[in-house]
């Protein structure tokens, strides 16, 4: 069975979907409209501007989005029997499956990514990488420290991300370095996303999300909160609003496609970071790139 699967923030690089622009009539059409719809030239941004106007996360996200959906549209693809994506990646991944419709992924997006950056201006916070420690121990630790400080993205075994308040997240790795950790590494990120601190967001994303509508998706998605699949418009909403102050359960997401039968897995958008997380979590599956024409 095959799963389609979309990439999250940080996969970004600039000249981004320029190939794209450059040789398919539906991805111009695709980036034309989204500049109309964004209200600036995130096309110049993403194919000739700099690295760091390309980070800035009201950028990041729809740039990443808009890369993931136009190559699901134009690559050469099987019908997926199942879709996923990490954190911002999931509404590439409804888009793409058609729960969402392509101006409402990206309005959904570009909201998600201006609420995130107004919450991290609002709360200083930070993430972290933990290597080479059971998730069991890295929650423990988070559970005991002072202030918040939690457990935010199951990348792949042996690979969390925690997310929270500065302080703790600092206190928390200096303690997972004691209980053996290879590394406790603070990221270059803007805030404390998938923590609590993202509350201010949740709240004014929730709002833009109960307005939309979402559609029974052609396949079923597996979602980063649950871990679970649903094609219930009800059932995704919920998700989707608890998804920025919760955590992404990407390995648990993987090993539950796995069990339901899932043997190939295709990443659309920029880098291959998927790839090689699922190859950790499942070493029997077949991972791929998007094959374009």
């Amino acid at each position: 069975m095959n799963v389609a699967m979309f990439p999250g923030q940080g996969a970004q690089f600039v000249g981004m979907g320029k190939d794209l622009y450059d040789t398919k009539t539906l991805a111009q059409e695709r980036f034309n409209a989204a500049n109309g719809i964004l209200g600036f030239a995130i096309t110049d941004i993403m194919f000739e501007g700099n690295a760091e106007a390309l980070k800035e996360t009201r950028v990041t996200q729809p740039a990443i989005f808009l890369h993931s959906v136009i190559s699901y549209e134009v690559a050469q693809k099987t019908t997926p029997n199942m879709a996923a994506g990490h954190s911002l990646g999931e509404f590439s991944a409804l888009t793409a499956i058609g729960a969402l419709s392509f101006e409402d992924g990206l309005r959904l997006v570009s909201k998600r990514a201006q609420a995130m950056q107004a919450a991290c201006e609002v709360a200083k916070g930070t993430m972290a990488a933990v290597l080479a420690l059971d998730d069991a121990v890295v929650e423990d630790v988070c559970r005991n420290i002072e202030g918040i400080v939690v457990a935010a993205n199951y990348n792949c075994p042996g690979q969390l991300v925690i997310s929270g308040a500065y302080t703790a997240v600092e206190s928390a790795c200096e303690i997972l370095k004691e209980k053996g950790a290879k590394r406790a590494l603070l990221l270059p990120v803007g805030g404390a996303f998938h923590s609590p601190l993202m509350e201010p967001a949740r709240e004014e994303l929730a709002k833009a999300i109960l307005e939309t509508t979402i559609h029974a998706p052609s396949c079923p998605i597996y979602q980063n909160v649950t871990a679970k699949s649903t094609q219930d418009p009800s059932v995704i909403k919920e998700n989707l609003i608890a998804q920025l102050t919760g955590p992404v359960k990407w390995t648990q997401s993987i090993q539950q496609m796995c069990q339901d039968g899932a043997t190939l897995f295709t990443e659309y958008g920029p880098g291959k970071v998927l790839q090689g997380l699922v190859r950790k979590i499942d070493s029997a599956a077949e991972v791929q790139s998007a094959q374009m024409d």
